[in-house]
């Protein structure tokens, strides 16, 4: 279903209160297009937000750090799903994951997340842009797992997301949110009890590791912010909503 190029590439088309933040996604975990009101049920409006290219280019690369940019590959969500614009010269591959329609997600991952987490992703950009709800594609990502569609990572490796502009669903209010730039190591189903982790214990002044999206594509989150406030300036080729609270 996904034929392999070269390099594992697949074909298939601040908030001021760090701690406040950190335990928006926290509570959400699980965490799983955008709009600045979006529809807290999903199923009022299944529509994606798409794009200009030229916006979502750099929204992806601002997930990196800047010097894999320049030669990482770039995905960009059109109105058959995901297409690849660029074919870097690195192993990484930046996209803005979606995986509910209201979200922003811009993530690169490195050459593992590229061979095993991408098909996922793109899979699930091309549903979405078919109008199938997020339950219905989760559950077919989980059939995809099933039948070996879709395979767990092999090695330790990491997805940079280093953004000032991801903006998650939160699964305990069905709002979207932002969550501050950090940095996601592969962990399959590892779970935040194996690592000790305890919101009771949570101090947004040393935030520690937390486990996100457990299962076979699961990571252990490391927050990496130096409190830089969120411009205009960042993205001039994207529309008002993209910074819009």
């Amino acid at each position: 279903m996904f034929n392999r190029k070269s390099r594992n590439q697949p074909t298939l088309s601040k908030c001021s209160a760090v701690g406040r933040l950190v335990v928006l996604t926290i509570v959400a975990v699980t965490i799983s297009s955008p709009a600045t009101a979006a529809p807290e049920d999903e199923s009022a409006d299944l529509a994606v937000r798409l794009l200009p290219k030229r916006c979502e280019t750099d929204l992806a690369l601002s997930a990196a750090p800047e010097h894999l940019r320049d030669e990482a590959s770039v995905y960009v969500l059109g109105e058959n799903g995901y297409t690849q614009t660029r074919e870097g010269t690195n192993v990484f591959t930046c996209i803005v994951n979606r995986d509910d329609h209201r979200v922003l997600k811009p993530t690169c991952f490195d050459e593992e997340g590229t061979r095993a987490i991408l098909p996922k992703i793109l899979f699930f950009g091309q549903r979405l842009m078919e109008g199938a709800t997020t339950q219905t594609i989760r559950l077919e990502v989980e059939e995809g797992f099933d039948e070996e569609r879709f395979a767990p990572v092999q090695r330790p490796g990491v997805a940079y997301m280093l953004s000032r502009y991801n903006r998650p669903v939160n699964p305990a209010t069905g709002k979207l949110g932002w969550f501050p730039p950090h940095v996601m190591f592969y962990a399959p189903n590892l779970t935040n009890e194996d690592i000790g982790h305890d919101m009771s214990t949570y101090d947004p002044k040393q935030p520690l590791p937390m486990i996100g999206y457990q299962g076979p594509h699961g990571y252990m989150i490391m927050i990496s912010d130096d409190g830089t406030e969120r411009s205009r300036s960042d993205l001039r080729d994207c529309p008002d909503w993209v910074y819009a609270d």
